[in-house]
């Protein structure tokens, strides 16, 4: 049987994550695959900056995330959307370790043969959302809702 997905290069960024044929909505597609890490190995690896636009990094929780970059699957090449048609989901491991969580990409929506796979990074920052940072972090999926910005609006506070 044909595969699912095939990776080359993609209009939206470097490369991509394309279907290979028609699939259906809901359809697991990969799981994230890397070396699990804690944010203070990232950080000692990649730097703590902000500024890097490092995006082979996927959060599990508050203490790990999963390097893609280090035995890594086509799923690091899988870019953001404003208008994603997959998601990512966070499953438990069945011994309850949170090192052993991965993440599933699945179909958010029916799928075209040779459609790229997008999905929505949600990538938070504390820190104030600066012109420079905005640029770092451009997105450019050319989608009719694209903000412009892979960055999340931070939830304002309440002031009374």
């Amino acid at each position: 049987m044909k595969p699912l997905l095939e990776t080359r290069r993609s209009a939206i960024h470097g490369n991509g994550v394309f279907a290979a044929r028609d699939i259906a909505a809901g359809t697991e597609l990969i799981v994230y695959e890397g070396r699990r890490i804690t944010h203070a190995e990232a950080d000692d690896v990649y730097g703590d900056s902000v500024e890097t636009g490092h995006t082979f990094l996927f959060t599990l929780d508050a203490q790990y995330l999963i390097d893609g970059n280090v035995n890594g699957n086509a799923a690091r090449y899988i870019n953001h959307s404003c208008d994603p048609n997959c998601q990512a989901f966070l499953h438990e491991a069945p011994d309850g370790d949170p090192k052993h969580q991965f993440v599933m990409i699945e179909a958010a929506r029916d799928l075209r043969y040779g459609e790229e796979l997008t999905y929505d990074y949600k990538i938070t920052l504390q820190q104030r959302h600066t012109a420079k940072l905005q640029k770092i972090w451009a997105c450019h999926c050319g989608a009719a809702c694209c903000t412009g910005t892979m960055l999340k609006e931070k939830r304002r506070r309440n002031r009374s």
